[in-house]
């Protein structure tokens, strides 16, 4: 089994401009790493959209936001045009980082069997080091979550 590791990787993804984003470039700040199974689907749309919602509160928190999934970068782009998502979704589409996190995972739907993405939230603190994790997150707490994490990492 893998284990999540305790510190931001050194980890460069696409993100939906074709972009390349090295996630400790964001060293600094609080970094928030989401791993979706599927862009413009009910659950990750109304993920989205939640943390879109409370991106003022998160940025002057000092939190920056990366969702990842499978998706190719022309999908991702057409989920955050169609949403107005205002932080990068980037494309792990060899899944190598979600399988570090231990967020590839098998799964069961209608008596089958396969692999996919977990929807995990994992927060790392300015300085790179993991602070917080939530496993198999539903949608609507992602962000009273990411606010705890960060308010609590912040009052210590």
């Amino acid at each position: 089994m893998t284990t999540t590791p305790r510190e931001l990787p050194d980890a460069t993804l696409v993100n939906q401009e074709g972009k390349s984003i090295r996630l400790r470039d964001s060293l600094g700040k609080f970094v928030v790493i989401y791993f979706y199974p599927k862009a413009m689907t009910p659950g990750c749309t109304t993920q989205a959209c939640l943390i879109r919602d409370a991106d003022d509160a998160l940025s002057h928190m000092n939190v920056v936001t990366y969702g990842i999934s499978p998706d190719a970068p022309q999908a991702l782009k057409k989920f955050r045009l169609r949403d107005n998502l205002p932080f990068d979704l980037l494309s792990d589409s060899d899944t190598k980082l979600a399988q570090s996190f231990g967020s590839w995972v098998e799964k069961q739907m209608y008596g089958r069997t396969y692999m996919g993405m977990s929807r995990d939230v994992f927060v790392f603190g300015p300085d790179g080091a993991l602070i917080g994790e939530r496993r198999k997150i539903a949608p609507a707490d992602h962000v009273h979550f990411v606010k705890s994490v960060v308010n609590g990492s912040i009052s210590s």
